[in-house]
């Protein structure tokens, strides 16, 4: 897909906000949402959102749009680190099917990363929605710290 056109309404995370798709909350404010990766490259790979922006991508957000989803993404990122105490982070955002973006609706991953172990593939494997539930518990009680 390019990088313009239609915003699609039924797209997987307006599906998620609108309550279709059960999600792995980590946390959520009045703009933006926080929640585990069903498709996970590492453990706590964790995704940020915003709830009501129809931008596919970060060329198409409407004003203040990137600033609340980078203030979760902070955030997020810190909750990550403090619950999972990984050696790195790795904070990402794709514009475009060219540029790896698989769903048309803004979003960052936040991927937590440890040495001497190798980051998966996307969407490889579905996680286990247990555990996918317990991380972003552990996340979640940091992220409200």
């Amino acid at each position: 897909m390019s990088l313009s056109g239609a915003y699609d309404d039924d797209n997987v995370f307006a599906r998620i906000v609108r309550g279709e798709i059960p999600k792995a909350l980590i946390a959520e404010d009045e703009a933006t949402m926080a929640f585990m990766d069903a498709f996970p490259q590492s453990r706590g790979h964790s995704l940020v959102i915003h709830k009501f922006s129809r931008a596919r991508n970060l060329l198409e957000a409407e004003p203040g749009v990137a600033e609340a989803l980078i203030g979760t993404v902070q955030r997020l990122t810190r909750a990550i680190r403090a619950a999972l105490e990984p050696d790195g982070i790795v904070v990402t955002q794709f514009n475009g099917s060219a540029a790896g973006q698989t769903v048309f609706h803004l979003h960052f991953h936040v991927i937590p990363r440890w040495e001497g172990v190798a980051l998966g593939r996307h969407a490889a494997h579905t996680a286990d929605p247990t555990q996918l539930q317990d991380l972003a518990r552990q996340i979640g009680e940091k992220f409200r710290d």
